[in-house]
């Protein structure tokens, strides 16, 4: 699969950058099929060869997500710009635990809520909705009988 992608040239510090078409998976500073432009991040010059663009796209090439967003701005491709921003580690785990917070939520959303009953021991006795243990029982006795 061919693909048009940028290959990094210029000085240290002050990239810019080749487009250039090349099978996925090849080196992008080695040999390239064909050079399709150039791009100064800096002065955001693109230079390039609309109609090979074009004719590379008709023949199967895709492109990066970085070029696509470049040819949509330039009006040289129609389409929608992609997000190219990548999120570091921590924003990933922040991310992450969101999801699975909110996925615990609805779950928790879903499932029927059971009353929850106390326990009861062998020797309680049932009053009611009361439940009584005997030294309960006895406490109350001995309040009733002080009044």
């Amino acid at each position: 699969m061919l693909k048009i992608k940028l290959s990094r040239i210029g000085k240290k510090k002050h990239p810019i950058y080749r487009l250039i078409v090349l099978e996925v998976g090849r080196d992008p500073y080695g040999k390239s099929l064909e050079i399709l432009g150039t791009w100064d991040p800096h002065t955001k010059d693109l230079q390039v060869k609309a109609d090979r663009v074009k004719h590379w796209i008709e023949h199967g090439a895709q492109m990066t997500d970085t070029i696509n967003n470049l040819f949509v701005e330039k009006k040289i491709v129609e389409g929608k710009k992609v997000n190219v921003s990548a999120l570091g580690k921590k924003a990933k785990d922040a991310a992450k635990k969101a999801t699975e917070a909110k996925k615990a939520a609805e779950l928790a959303e879903q499932t029927p809520k059971e009353e929850v009953k106390p326990e009861v021991s062998a020797d309680a006795e049932v009053v009611s909705d009361k439940v009584e243990t005997p030294e309960v029982a006895e406490a109350e006795v001995q309040t009733e009988a002080k009044e």
